[in-house]
């Protein structure tokens, strides 16, 4: 995905972060509830994509649509996608199974207090994909176009059973609606959203100088504080620096451009 298709997913992934801090498991089911409903029907897609349509009323023909079916959230989620641009139909379809794999990880994320909820995702994720990479007659009966959906999901259910809630739903989604993937190229899409989620727990630090073990601290203490969560610290020594210190966490990056952050962040490791 790129160009328009792209800056539209970005924008929909920014507006859902303001949902994520409540949202619940059953966001991300009825958001592939609805990417069913539009990988079935091809003119729903065309229609909510005609670049020739304004996005106002393409939003609601979503919302009445799905009205009463879903939550009011997924239809917002939903709406906001359909009243962006996409270079292709299909791109939609991406963007919101991506919505839904962000919100079953945000809620993973959140229901086991951080990154060891990801962690743990991450786990019962990779023991799918590990057994069924490892065994061609579980990879030609999750692919077989004869079986129902309920058998496979039953058959994938068997193969992770202590897995959490939200990696059930996902393996679930990657084995009865792989959308021309093998199953466990989806669980690997899915494996990438997660590793982008920790990065928000990782901070990358570059200084100009090595840092005493005092100051080493006092910067954990100021950055947990920084971004309200317990940072895992990865410090560089980069004597170019200019400016003293800079920090990236996931995309954002505070550095000698962002002043008073910097300041504070000084100011506290100094004592």
């Amino acid at each position: 995905m790129a160009g328009i298709s792209s800056a539209a997913l970005t924008a929909a992934r920014e507006d859902l972060e303001a949902r994520l801090p409540v949202a619940q498991l059953s966001l991300a089911e009825e958001l592939f509830s609805i990417l069913a409903v539009l990988d079935d029907n091809a003119g729903l897609r065309r229609a909510i994509t005609d670049p020739a349509r304004d996005g106002e009323s393409k939003a609601r023909m979503v919302s009445t649509l799905f009205a009463g079916k879903v939550s009011a959230d997924a239809i917002a989620v939903t709406s906001g996608l359909a009243s962006s641009r996409w270079a292709d139909a299909r791109d939609i379809g991406d963007a919101l199974e991506t919505l839904a794999g962000v919100t079953a990880i945000a809620v993973a994320e959140r229901r086991a207090g951080g990154v060891e909820g990801l962690d743990s995702l991450e786990a019962d994720l990779y023991a799918f994909k590990r057994v069924v990479a490892g065994n061609h007659d579980l990879q030609r009966a999750l692919a077989d176009g004869r079986a129902s959906d309920t058998a496979k999901a039953k058959l994938a259910g068997k193969l992770v059973p202590d897995a959490s809630e939200e990696a059930r739903l996902l393996i679930r989604q990657a084995v009865v609606a792989p959308r021309g993937l093998k199953p466990s190229g989806v669980v690997e899409r899915f494996i990438e959203l997660v590793g982008e989620r920790q990065q928000r727990w990782i901070a990358e630090v570059s200084v100009s100088r090595p840092l005493s073990d005092t100051q080493l601290s006092r910067l954990e203490t100021a950055l947990n504080g920084l971004y309200n969560r317990d940072l895992t610290i990865h410090v560089a020594v980069d004597p170019a620096l200019v400016g003293g210190i800079r920090v990236k966490v996931a995309d954002e990056v505070v550095d000698s451009s962002v002043i008073t952050r910097l300041h504070e962040l000084g100011r506290r490791m100094a004592g």
